[in-house]
């Protein structure tokens, strides 16, 4: 039976009775619950199209449409205009969630189309809790991550990411090991050596790391904006109307995102690009400059860790250390204030948060380091 294109009889059957069950529905709604119900039935068309080709394919007769309900889709019907369309939204979810793993295993079916399946439980759950449902793609995208093509990725931090944490990162380890090495009360010059070393290897460090971790998200992008490429190339249909859709979940009325879409997919470099930015939150011009994170990591870490080694460079003794305790405190309540302007969290709590966890770093390394001195000697 799983290679007998009269399987494809059943798939129609089901496409045909539910597209035509919702519309039915449809006619009892109004504003957003109505369009959805007749978005879901266009779904149901399109779908039915696919194993009307299939059927036409194999050389088996296509039955002729039905005009009306019969069976159990008839008493939903009947159910939903006598006490209202919530009173069956409960049972079309469960029939829904039902069939949707339906194609999971039907090689002649699409991706897309499994992917629908499952997104009609979905469309139909959030209309029984009063929550957005239009367009069904457009709710579907608002879930999650995972509701759409999941190789999508947005993250696209950059340079200025880099700087601002490059700098605490800096100053706290480099604070931290210079507290260390005074612990132990060798020379200045000894402490000097420790912070310049600990300044240029940690620079390093944070700058491969930061080419490494920009360069392969890059190629991550350009992947997924060639694997968009060959959907426009492969399945032009399917994503306009994805384009179209998306626009209609920004507001758009449907027939100018219709002719929107329409126009941006008659020409592929700019479909490739809409769709680069509006699906998958990218934009192809600025991808992210592997280089220039890895410099401006550099950069940050070694003005971080620059602080707690400048007094040794001016003075030595007792005096160096107080001065880069004074100098650390007071960069690690700015550094702290910045990053919690940026990141709305508050430029007095992250201040202190930050001032706090350097101060206890280094605490912990001085007392170790003058443990170490006191059996060394």
């Amino acid at each position: 039976m799983a290679n007998d294109p009269r399987r494809f009889l059943r798939y129609l059957e089901e496409e045909r009775k539910a597209a035509l069950l919702y519309r039915s529905l449809a006619t009892g709604l109004e504003g957003e619950r109505r369009e959805a119900m007749l978005e879901l039935a266009d779904i149901e068309d399109r779908h039915a199209r696919h194993w009307v080709a299939k059927l036409t394919e194999a050389g088996i007769a296509v039955p002729d449409a039905p005009v009306s309900i019969h069976g159990e889709e008839a008493r939903l019907l009947a159910r939903a205009r006598s006490f209202g369309v919530d009173e069956v939204l409960e049972q079309l979810e469960a029939a829904e969630s039902a069939g949707s793993t339906v194609y999971d295993e039907e090689p002649e079916a699409t991706d897309a189309m499994a992917q629908e399946e499952g997104w009609h439980a979905e469309a139909i759950q959030r209309m029984r809790t009063d929550q957005p449902v239009l367009p069904i793609r457009g709710a579907m995208r608002a879930l999650g991550p995972g509701n759409m093509e999941d190789w999508h990725r947005t993250d696209t931090s950059g340079s200025t990411r880099a700087a601002v944490f490059g700098i605490s990162d800096g100053l706290v380890s480099n604070t931290a090991l210079v507290m260390g090495f005074a612990g132990a009360n060798p020379d200045s010059r000894t402490i000097l050596f420790a912070g310049l070393a600990g300044l240029l290897a940690g620079a390093f460090s944070m700058a491969a790391g930061e080419y490494v971790s920009v360069a392969s998200q890059r190629d991550l992008f350009r992947c997924e904006i060639e694997r968009e490429a060959g959907e426009i190339a492969s399945k032009p249909d399917e994503e306009q109307q994805e384009l179209e859709l998306i626009y209609r979940a920004k507001g758009v009325p449907r027939d100018i995102a219709e002719a929107t879409a329409a126009s941006i997919m008659a020409d592929p470099q700019k479909a490739l690009d809409t769709l680069a930015r509006e699906e998958l939150g990218l934009n192809p011009d600025n991808l992210g400059s592997p280089v220039s994170a890895a410099l401006s990591s550099f950069v940050a870490f070694a003005v971080g860790a620059f602080v707690p080694v400048l007094p040794y460079l001016l003075m030595s003794g007792p005096a160096a250390l107080a001065l880069t305790i004074t100098l650390c405190a007071i960069s690690l309540l700015v550094v702290g204030g910045i990053v919690g302007r940026l990141s709305d969290r508050g430029v007095a709590f992250t201040a202190l948060r930050q001032l706090a966890w350097g101060a206890g770093a280094a605490a912990v390394t001085y007392i170790v380091g003058s443990l170490i001195g006191v059996s060394a000697s």
